[in-house]
Parts: structure tokens; C-alpha cells; sequence
């Protein structure tokens, strides 16, 4: 009966995000993760092939936005770099974080800090890797826009760029700061950050 499979899909993704929250990846088992979801650990796998594609799923929705944002700003709908320039842009990446950090903490969390030993574990890094990659490309047509700004930033520029974004979520993430200063934290980052490229590339 498809009521029941489904039930049985999202008590087991219940189940895997609670364990991984707690304990991490390496550390949760599939027989814990049965155990709780009140499933037998055979049936887990008529749902999910490995333990490893159970976290893809159970962080997918984290995975999905980080990507979204990654395309908005510097991929295939990257936005033009005069933007930057605008009170607008400023708002529109204070509410981008916000809502990654208000929406998807759990996942982010798990995502970032208990993801050791799985396909995952390298996340960050990789995406820091595509997204210099990224910029780099948009860089490129921006400046075929725009000749007078300059984009010669080098690549480890650009790299720490994206590492510090991450640096700042794990530093949101570890710590219990109240909604309202997480707001304050993340206007003060982003017009930080924002200023500080508009200084590098003089727009």
C-alpha cells in the first residue's frame, strides 16, 4: 500500500536525521536508525541502497538551496556585477544566509560537522573548488561587460572567498546565538564582504 511505503520512507529519514544529528555518520549505524524508525533493518534497504545515499537524501533539501545560491550569484543566472553596488543586493544575500541558517540548521549541521566518513565528508571543499571555478567564469564575462573594472583577483583570493563563508556558518552553527543577532551578524559579514570586492574589482 503506497500510504504505508511512504510512511515507512519518511520515518526512516526521521529516524537517520535525528541519529546523525546526535552522533554523526560514522558513528550511527543502520540497525540504530531501524531500531527507531521501527523498521526492520533489511526493509531500510528496499528504500535506500547504503547508508551513505540515506544521508544524501535526509541533507538533499540543504544541498538543493547551497546549489541554487551558488547559481544565482556567480552561475548560470549570476546576476551583473553592478549589483553589487545596490542596497538591494545587500538585502538579498542577508536573506539568502539567513534563510539557509534559519530553514536548513539541522541539515547544515549535519551536512557540515557530521558528515566525517561519508561521500560527504569533502563537501565543502569540493564546492569551495567549483564555486572558485565559477567565479572565475563570471569574472571573465564581466569583465567583457564592464573593461574598466578589474578582475584580476588570483584564484586563492577567490578561495578564501568561499571558505570563509563556510567558516561563518560553522561558527553560527556551533554556537546558540539568538535569531535577531544572528540577523545583526550577518548584515555586518555580508557588508563586510561586499565592500570589500567592490574595493578589489573598483566598482
Amino acid at each position: 500500500m503506497q500510504v504505508l511505503k511512504d510512511d515507512i520512507h519518511s520515518r526512516i529519514l526521521a529516524a537517520a536525521k535525528q541519529q546523525f544529528g546526535l552522533k554523526g555518520y560514522s558513528k550511527t549505524s543502520m540497525r540504530e536508525i531501524a531500531e527507531l524508525a521501527n523498521v526492520g533493518v533489511g526493509n531500510i534497504y528496499n528504500y535506500f541502497t547504503s547508508k551513505d545515499e540515506l544521508l544524501h537524501e535526509v541533507v538533499r533539501p540543504v544541498l538543493l538551496a547551497l546549489e541554487v545560491m551558488l547559481q544565482e550569484h556567480h552561475g548560470i543566472r549570476g546576476e551583473d556585477i553592478m549589483a553589487m553596488r545596490s542596497d538591494k543586493y545587500l538585502q538579498t544575500c542577508i536573506d539568502e544566509y539567513a534563510s539557509l541558517i534559519h530553514t536548513h540548521r539541522d541539515l547544515m549541521k549535519i551536512l557540515l560537522l557530521r558528515a566525517q566518513g561519508s561521500s560527504l565528508e569533502h563537501f565543502r571543499e569540493n564546492y569551495t573548488i567549483r564555486s572558485t571555478k565559477l567565479v572565475k567564469a563570471w569574472f571573465a564575462s564581466m569583465q567583457k561587460k564592464h573593461p574598466n573594472i578589474n578582475t584580476a583577483v588570483s584564484d586563492f583570493i577567490i578561495h578564501l572567498h568561499t571558505v570563509w563563508m563556510f567558516t561563518m556558518f560553522e561558527e553560527l552553527l556551533m554556537h546558540s546565538i539568538p535569531r535577531h543577532e544572528v540577523e545583526t551578524i550577518l548584515h555586518d559579514y555580508i557588508l563586510f564582504e561586499i565592500q570589500g570586492w567592490r574595493a578589489i574589482i573598483k566598482i
